[in-house]
């Protein structure tokens, strides 16, 4: 049920569009309606006591684009116990090649440079990125060595990892990108905080974001 009721938030999401103005703080986070509990709830690789925070999203998603100066503002105030990782979700075959772009650009030690050009190249240039010889030529454009990107790409590292965002994509059972996990247990998304008129409201998605953490924290603490 509370899956049913993620697409159908998912699917208003799309046809409202974007509009990133906060409102005022709300009541606190519901489940089942600002949140969805994980079941059964996952192993985390975070450092003891460190909560993990999983960003499930796709390059190609233009909610995920959408997303990212907001989360970039977040990511300068989260809580230092925070460890914050990206996780490229992998729904259809045709999100392989962008998959695996991530993670050779992580292997190289690039994804600083070139993690928000991919979004800028897909969604303000319009750069077909659709399979493996025309993200290479993408890549030679913007002065990286073409042959070791193309090497770290078809590599048996990078398979590992995009088997294993297969993986967590299906355990936690993601309905749609960008999706927040936090700690193997909660997960949220822009779509389940929208605002009355079902337009985005970024402020009151962080919101939630900083109260499960601070729940994760909190059960952690008790044990």
């Amino acid at each position: 049920m509370l899956k049913r009721q993620f697409l159908r938030l998912f699917t208003a999401l799309c046809a409202a569009g974007a509009l990133t103005t906060a409102l005022p703080a709300q009541a606190q986070a519901v489940a089942g309606k600002d949140y969805l509990l994980v079941k059964p709830v996952q192993p985390t690789d975070a450092p003891a006591g460190k909560i993990e925070v999983l960003e499930f999203f796709f390059y190609g998603c233009p909610h995920c684009d959408n997303l990212q100066p907001a989360l970039k503002e977040w990511l300068k105030r989260k809580p230092d116990y925070v460890d914050f990782k990206r996780m490229p979700a992998v729904f259809q075959d045709s999100w392989v090649p962008l998959t695996r772009t991530y993670y050779a650009l992580e292997a190289l030690g690039q994804l600083d440079k070139l993690h928000m050009e991919v979004f800028n190249a897909l969604h303000r240039q319009k750069v077909p990125l659709r399979d493996a010889k025309s993200i290479i030529d993408w890549i030679g454009s913007k002065g990286m060595d073409r042959k070791a990107f193309a090497e770290a790409f078809n590599s048996f590292g990078v398979t590992g990892r995009l088997q294993r965002s297969i993986a967590l994509t299906k355990a936690y059972d993601i309905p749609g990108t960008p999706a927040i996990a936090i700690d193997g247990q909660f997960l949220t998304a822009p779509s389940l905080t929208l605002r009355q008129d079902r337009s985005i409201d970024y402020g009151r998605f962080f919101k939630v974001v900083d109260e499960l953490i601070a729940k994760a924290k909190a059960a952690k603490g008790s044990k």
